[in-house]
């Protein structure tokens, strides 16, 4: 261990080093600082595995030394010595950021080097812990971030499709001449830009299904997802307008999600809209199969004349 002695010229850490020389557990290079502003200086430009700072006020007062140094954002693992028993210094220490105090009529060597040791692993730990603190905001900031980019490429794919259905739409009305009966079964567009406007209960329905889809999954909600295909079907409602639904409760739902991961929600939000998708195809196609083949009414045996 590299370590640095913050003492006075009273106490030098001459004494410090014979007792570090006599344990053979560990290999200790002492280095001394005489004064706290040269002690700052010293961990200002180099970087040490732990620091002892002797306490003797009022020269050198470790307390205040150490509360200044936290107050600055050193995070060096700092142990205070003096002579005052460690019974009535030790609460002390530990308020103001120490690692440990330790007296130096009552500590052996090798209890010194404990509290040195386990100082270091704790400051280490804590490194660590803020490294995977910060990694995974970073984390979760790119996984909003890719929601986010998702959605707007879901809306221009939208868009561009709802242009073209509208092209095909305006032509085939012109050309293929069929009955207005016809024209007016057939679900109205919405122009492409304008605002989608679909009835509150609507959406408030859609919304608790999404959030039941997330937590529920797959295979639990056929039931709902066949009577929501109905009934948007009924409406006249067209996948565009589905999918533009879905993407409005959906982003709500992301952006509720705070700081919270975004990457579950978007695989299930994926699954439902598929879902729903198929059974809302599965509904129209059912639709046209019935307007272009009506049931008949046979007649009774016998009465074929």
């Amino acid at each position: 261990m590299r370590v640095l002695f913050i003492t006075t010229c009273h106490r030098t850490g001459g004494w410090l080093a014979e007792s570090f020389a006599t344990d053979s557990a560990s290999e200790v290079v002492l280095e001394e600082s005489l004064g706290a502003t040269a002690g700052m200086a010293r961990l200002r430009d180099e970087i040490f595995d732990a620091v002892l700072i002797s306490h003797e006020p009022p020269e050198l007062d470790a307390l205040e030394f150490i509360q200044g140094l936290r107050g600055g954002g050193g995070d060096e693992p700092i142990l205070a010595l003096g002579t005052p028993d460690d019974q009535d210094m030790a609460a002390l220490a530990f308020e103001v950021g120490a690692d440990a105090y330790l007296c130096v009529t009552t500590t052996t060597v090798r209890t010194l080097l404990w509290s040195a040791a386990r100082a270091i692993e704790r400051h280490q730990l804590l490194r660590e812990n803020r490294r995977l603190i910060q990694a995974e905001r970073q984390r979760l900031h790119f996984e909003h971030q890719e929601a986010d980019r998702l959605l707007a490429q879901q809306r221009t794919l939208i868009g561009g499709l709802e242009s073209l259905a509208a092209e095909v739409s305006g032509s085939t009305d012109e050309n293929d001449g069929r009955p207005a009966a016809d024209c007016a079964a057939t679900p109205l567009r919405r122009p492409a830009g304008e605002p989608l406007e679909l009835p509150e209960k609507l959406v408030a329905h859609y919304a608790e299904l999404l959030r039941a889809y997330v937590i529920m999954g797959s295979g639990n909600l056929a039931a709902e997802m066949s009577t929501l295909a109905d009934l948007l079907a009924t409406a006249g409602i067209t996948p565009q307008q589905t999918m533009l639904l879905h993407l409005d409760v959906l982003e709500q739902l992301i952006h509720g999600l705070g700081s919270r991961s975004a990457r579950h929600v978007m695989s299930r939000a994926d699954l439902l809209v598929l879902e729903v998708m198929i059974h809302l195809a599965e509904n129209y196609r059912q639709r046209y199969l019935e307007r272009n083949h009506p049931p008949r009414q046979l007649t009774l045996p016998g009465l074929e004349a």
